[in-house]
């Protein structure tokens, strides 16, 4: 079921590819921009590389949250979806994981090459690579609560980073800390065990909160 809808959603999402794309272009110019704005220094650059990488792929995964409900909800195929016999839940876990293979997986995968500019070293691009794969999930996950709460309002975009902000700084926090520690050649399996216990909590309960707030919504 939850494959069915994930196959939905990527053609869908296909035909339009500026929603796929903005999103990444963003993270792409937030990246770029900083050593032409800051310093060219290596020792600069490597202090605010992940900090800069962090928070370019948490705005960059905000710009595309509006969208994960928004053409459902305008077509009235969102409603189908909660009165359909096929759980709403799965339904909804669907469209969250489809959002992290456009959108938190390019992302991840773009993050080595944007990060040889900030002049990050092999170990700071691995301890990269592992943060961002255990973040972004837990990113797409809790931004869709905010997703499904502002799907029926007209300044969604505006409300979800709101609402979903103080959530994401736990992320933020320790994916930054993670890229750190390991560019210092530092032990981060402290890091790697709290984002997997945060992707685990997330992927536990923000789809049941998200399912709650669609419900939520529709019925307003």
């Amino acid at each position: 079921m939850i494959f069915t809808v994930v196959k939905r959603e990527l053609l869908a999402i296909f035909r339009n590819p500026a929603e796929v794309f903005n999103p990444l272009v963003f993270f792409v110019l937030v990246v770029s921009l900083f050593p032409l704005g800051i310093s060219p220094s290596e020792t600069v650059l490597q202090t605010i590389a992940p900090g800069v990488i962090w928070v370019a792929a948490l705005l960059s995964t905000l710009l595309s949250m509006e969208l994960l409900f928004r053409s459902d909800f305008d077509d009235g195929s969102l409603e189908q979806m909660a009165i359909s016999p096929q759980p709403l839940l799965l339904l909804v876990t669907g469209k969250i994981f489809s959002h992290w293979l456009v959108s938190g997986l390019p992302l991840v995968m773009l993050s080595p090459v944007l990060s040889i500019m900030l002049a990050l070293g092999v170990e700071g691009i691995q301890g990269m690579l592992i943060s961002l794969a255990l973040g972004t999930p837990t990113l797409s996950l809790l931004g869709s609560i905010g997703a499904g709460l502002t799907v029926g309002l007209k300044k969604a975009g505006m409300l979800i980073p709101i609402l979903i902000l103080p959530l994401y700084i736990p992320v933020l926090l320790l994916g930054t800390s993670l890229i750190q520690t390991a560019a210092a050649g530092g032990d981060y399996n402290a890091h790697i065990l709290w984002l997997a216990a945060l992707l685990a909590l997330s992927a536990g309960l923000a789809p049941i909160a998200t399912t709650a707030s669609i419900r939520i919504s529709l019925s307003h």
